[in-house]
Formats: structure tokens, C-alpha cells, sequence
């Protein structure tokens, strides 16, 4: 009696899933996202474990869709992998197929099937590095944002307060954003100065909404550098209209930190 083959749906089904968390440095990609024009993190991600497992996989998915030159510091995902293995043998070989590429898998963790790194997620946290110095960066070139005009941390803390909460993000949104809806709560939008010369940007919500943490990030170094005030802050925010807001922050300054799980409480 001849064998039959599985249907790919039942394949997928039988696989193990796996929670990954990554690493990694966005500035040779296009972003996370696959796309014709160049090489994105989860093009490497997925050749790696096609390679692992000699034939190809289902499509993996993330927490977050970072931008071309965005980095990442504990971005998860999850995948269907058609190998069942320890989880550090896991990462030990998905580590080996993913070189040269600066992406690393820093954890791996067998979830149930229901796990979802994108509808699952409770928050996403970001984090945005500024050096606030007139020498430029030389070890961090391409990855924080270099700012040589001295910055008021007071008052870019009372505009960041007046930002947080539930609002109408219209202005701090990308001309090119998909989102139908442009309301987001921002749990959490903090300013602070962190060793030597760096100044730290923290940013916390369920969803973002295209490139809404870096013109938060632009407004708020224009208030930093004197040319605005938190009060003009607020009109930017009432205006609903991109050009009320500042500018966009370089990309290579922004890291998706990490994301909250049910599982993880």
C-alpha cells in the first residue's frame, strides 16, 4: 500500500512550536519584514531553520515589524519547526545557520500551539539612544543618534508626561502608515539620562503605529534643544496633522527591547 504524503496543513499542525527571542543589528536590513528589494531579518531567520531542517518551513511571525535599521535587543517571535530538540540545542543550531548575519537567537522556549508573537503580545517596549555630546560616536556609529546641542532633560520629561495616556497619535504617524485607526495608549514615554552621555527614550504600548516612537523621539529632542516648548507639544498633538509634529529620529537609534506575554506574568 503506498505511503501517503501529509497535506502541508497537517505537517504544520504536527510541528513543535517554539518561542524565539532575537537579537539583532538592523543596519544592513531592509527591516523585519520580508520584502523583494533587500535582505530582511526574517529572510535570515527563516533560511536559517529551512537549513536546519532541509526542506522548508512555514513562515515565522514577530512581535513587532521594525523598520530598515532598527535594531533589536529582545524581539520575539515564533515558529514551527519541523525538528523536535531541546530548546538549547535549538539555539545552539539556529545560532550556527544564522552566521555571518548579525542576528542571534538569545532564547528558545517549546509553547503550546495557541502562541502567538504578534496576537498574543500584551506590550511592546522600545527603547531610543541618543549621545548628547559635540564629539560623534565612534564604537556606536549607526547605532544611537548623535545630538551635539545640549539638551533640557526637564523639559523634554514634562512633554514626554503629556504624551502618555490614550490619544490621537494623527501627527506622531508616518504619512505611510496602514493603521485605520490612528488612537494609541501610551503606557509609558519616559526621559532619562543614563551613563556618561547617553539620554535614553523608553516607550511602552499594546501597538504602535508607523514610525510613531521616532517622531516622538524628534519632537521631544526639539524640546530638548529650546525650539519648542511642551505647551506647543500639546498643539502638535491636537492638530492631528503630520506637519504639526517634529521631525522623524534616525532609525539606527531605536531598539524593540523586549514584549509582554500572558505566559510570562
Amino acid at each position: 500500500m503506498p505511503i501517503r504524503k501529509l497535506s502541508w496543513a497537517k505537517r504544520i499542525a504536527e510541528m513543535p512550536r517554539y518561542r524565539l527571542t532575537l537579537e539583532f543589528d538592523g543596519g544592513g536590513f531592509v527591516g523585519w519584514q520580508f520584502q523583494p528589494n533587500g535582505l530582511s531579518v526574517q529572510e535570515v531567520v527563516e533560511t536559517a531553520i529551512e537549513r536546519l531542517c532541509g526542506q522548508p518551513q512555514p513562515r515565522i511571525m514577530s512581535a513587532g515589524r521594525t523598520d530598515a535599521g532598527v535594531h533589536a535587543l529582545g524581539m520575539v517571535a515564533h515558529a514551527d519547526i519541523g525538528r523536535d530538540m531541546t530548546d538549547a540545542r535549538l539555539m545552539g543550531a539556529l545560532n550556527f545557520h544564522l552566521r555571518p548575519h548579525p542576528v542571534v537567537v538569545r532564547d528558545v522556549a517549546r509553547v503550546t500551539d495557541d502562541f502567538d508573537a504578534r496576537r498574543s503580545c500584551l506590550q511592546r517596549h522600545y527603547i531610543y539612544r541618543i549621545v548628547n555630546r559635540v564629539p560623534p560616536p565612534a564604537l556606536d556609529l549607526g547605532r544611537v543618534w548623535h545630538v551635539a546641542t545640549p539638551l533640557d532633560l526637564p523639559a523634554m520629561q514634562t512633554a514626554a508626561a503629556l504624551l502618555q495616556g490614550h490619544h490621537d497619535f494623527e501627527s506622531f504617524r508616518s504619512a505611510h502608515c496602514q493603521s485605520k485607526v490612528s488612537e494609541k495608549t501610551l503606557e509609558r514615554l519616559t526621559v532619562t539620562q543614563a551613563a556618561g552621555d547617553e539620554v535614553h527614550i523608553h516607550a511602552s504600548a499594546r501597538s504602535f503605529l508607523h514610525n510613531q516612537v521616532r517622531i516622538l523621539t524628534g519632537t521631544l529632542v526639539d524640546v530638548g534643544k529650546g525650539r519648542w516648548t511642551p505647551d506647543d507639544v500639546v498643539r502638535a498633538l491636537a492638530a492631528r496633522d503630520r506637519q504639526a509634529a517634529g521631525p522623524t529620529a534616525p532609525a539606527g537609534g531605536l531598539y524593540f527591547l523586549s514584549a509582554d506575554y500572558p505566559q510570562d506574568a
